[in-house]
């Protein structure tokens, strides 16, 4: 079977960019220009932003190769407003460019955040692209901050040098974890995280064709630690994949076996007092919490479905309320 070239998340990006740019009054956000040039853009940060806006941030964190729409079937009872986010080329939209793999630091201005979107595959700086073999390359491109500024000007180097870009081709796009944009784009990651969770299970990720995912829209809350809390229990306890596979079915059943958080034993309270318990440490969180709480995983070449995991409607109440 053919394949076509694989599209570049930077070039598909920066159309998305582009067109927010030009809606930034109706949208609710703020544009800028950095001191080298570099288009800065406040999805909620100094601005109060909305969800449109973080819509269409998860869509240009996709590296314009996923669609991010909303529903009102979360499927949660008490909270139906969600999102849907689908992709035809899930490892390169979600490993590729949504991914928040790129550590951005600058020591002078103690300035610190994890990078996601289409600019990680210009820099290539993980490990994870030779595995994934995307290489990509265009004059634009965008890097997405979950945080409440902009990277300083030694950053802005640091990122178009990498990059291999004149920092006027660089779109710097954030929005805090408790502002509307920021809570819709962490939603918009139920599916990343399922992709992310079957490359840690060592699944071949050529064999992963398609998939789509829902789950529930966290209010927003005015504080990081519960802000943070309520948007992983989104998608630790309401969130919900299909993922479309080909390969031995026993490859299939295994992926959706282990791929819900009920598999994890950190599972089952809210993460806000998961986070607690382990004194604000992230890292001494077992990673494998974080995925969707249902799957399906159908194989395309037998027709065979298998499913796995739960909802978690009370843990989401307990959360959001």
């Amino acid at each position: 079977m053919q394949h076509a070239k694989q599209p570049s998340v930077s070039a598909r990006a920066a159309k998305l960019v582009d067109a927010m740019v030009a809606d930034a009054d109706a949208l609710r956000i703020s544009v800028s220009t950095g001191s080298h040039g570099e288009r800065i853009i406040d999805l909620g940060a100094n601005v109060v932003g909305g969800l449109e806006a973080g819509r269409r941030l998860g869509e240009v964190c996709m590296g314009g190769l996923g669609t991010v729409a909303f529903t009102q079937s979360s499927g949660l009872t008490n909270w139906p407003l969600g999102v849907v986010v689908s992709s035809n080329h899930p490892v390169i939209a979600c490993l590729g460019s949504q991914y928040a793999g790129w550590t951005i630091t600058d020591e002078a201005s103690g300035f610190f955040a994890l990078g996601s979107g289409p600019a990680r595959a210009l820099s290539r700086v993980e490990e994870l692209y030779k595995e994934l073999g995307y290489i990509d390359s265009n004059p634009q491109t965008a890097l997405v901050i979950e945080g409440d500024k902009a990277p300083p000007a030694a950053a802005i180097e640091h990122i178009s040098k990498h990059c291999g870009i004149d920092p006027k081709g660089l779109s710097i796009l954030y929005a805090t974890t408790w502002s509307l944009a920021g809570t819709v784009q962490i939603a918009a990651r139920v599916l990343e995280v399922a992709i992310h969770k079957a490359h840690a299970l060592h699944f071949p990720l050529e064999n992963i064709l398609d998939g789509t995912g829902t789950t529930p829209i966290a209010p927003p809350f005015p504080d990081f630690v519960k802000a943070m809390g309520r948007t992983n229990d989104a998608i630790i306890y309401g969130g919900r994949i299909h993922l479309f596979v080909k390969g031995p079915d026993s490859d299939a059943k295994r992926l959706a076996d282990n791929l819900p958080s009920n598999t994890c034993s950190a599972y089952g309270k809210p993460f806000a007092e998961i986070f607690a318990d382990v004194n604000g440490d992230f890292y001494k969180i077992d990673p494998m919490l974080f995925s969707p709480a249902q799957v399906i995983v159908s194989n395309v070449e037998t027709g065979n479905s298998f499913h796995a995991g739960k909802l978690a409607p009370e843990i989401v109440d307990a959360s959001f309320r």
